[in-house]
């Protein structure tokens, strides 16, 4: 990978690094407990509980999408990057676009599915 790929893929994660953050704050803003003494009917309070677990789901997996862009950035001039973790060649530049924190390449992540 030459340092021109490495910097397009540290600008897309940069932003969406950003991104991310922002749609986080949204979230927890959402996510805030339903009180047990709400004006709801009962009907209402279980659907707001519901959407209360949706978007707490969506809060965990884009906190975890944060942090492995976080690590992937951190470590993004290290020569490990852009190997495959099982076989050691090189990852597509195209994969490593769309998912930057991707540590297989195409063939061993489809055999390890």
């Amino acid at each position: 990978m030459n340092d021109s790929d490495k910097n397009i893929i540290k600008e897309s994660i940069l932003k969406q690094i950003a991104e991310l953050e922002e749609e986080l704050k949204l979230l927890e803003e959402v996510s805030k407990p339903v009180a047990p003494d709400s004006a709801y009917g009962r009907i209402s309070r279980m659907d707001a509980i519901n959407n209360k677990a949706i978007v707490d789901a969506s809060l965990e997996d884009k906190r975890t999408t944060l942090h492995r862009l976080k690590y992937t950035l951190s470590r993004i001039d290290s020569q490990e990057y852009g190997k495959c973790a099982k076989c050691g060649d090189e990852i597509a530049v195209k994969r490593l676009m769309s998912l930057p924190y991707a540590n297989l390449c195409i063939n061993c992540a489809a055999k390890y599915r």
